[in-house]
């Protein structure tokens, strides 16, 4: 009978070998995909936003106006910042100003509160948006082999693992 051969450990690909030491290389591996898949997101989404005729805007106020669009009911400051993870209210509210400024959205007053709402330009950019993302993204990953209830699984880990840096986060800032 035919010994096994010993398996070779794959090799990590990391951007930080000192991190990978540790009892984790796999977090390791994992935050570089992390990290360009931020990247890649990021330039995706304001070569996308700028190919539907909206350009010059980063990826904060992308992810803004996607956000106030969210459901068609309009947003206070809070609510963007609480969906989208945003600590410092001034990024958010000078996103908000620049959307404003390029005719996206519109501010207006419900209660004592500012609300935001994507105006029917801003509609217009997110249709074209939507359907660029339709022709060149969705298209691209149907081939990837990745099913519906992969990519929400991989979602779902994401968020959770979120959870785990925010609480690590926290816990560092008492050291």
């Amino acid at each position: 009978m035919d010994k096994p051969k010993d398996k070779k450990p794959r090799e990590l690909i990391v951007s930080s070998a000192h991190l990978a030491v540790g009892s984790s290389p796999a977090l390791s591996e994992l935050e570089y995909g992390l990290i360009l898949f931020s990247h890649a997101f990021n330039r995706w989404m304001v070569r996308c936003m700028s190919a539907a005729g909206a350009p010059g805007l980063s990826p904060i106020e992308i992810l803004i106006i996607h956000s106030v669009r969210h459901r068609d009911r309009p947003k206070t400051l809070s609510d963007l910042c609480l969906v989208l993870d945003i600590e410092d209210t001034h990024i958010a509210n000078y996103a908000v100003k620049k959307l404003e400024s390029a005719g996206l959205v519109k501010t207006g007053k419900s209660g004592k509160e500012k609300v935001i709402q994507t105006t029917e330009k801003g509609l217009e950019a997110l249709k074209r948006y939507s359907e660029i993302r339709e022709r060149l993204l969705v298209e691209a990953t149907k081939v990837s082999g990745l099913s519906q209830d992969d990519l929400s699984d991989i979602a779902s880990h994401l968020r959770a693992l979120s959870g785990y840096y925010e609480q690590a986060a926290r816990s560092a800032a008492t050291l």
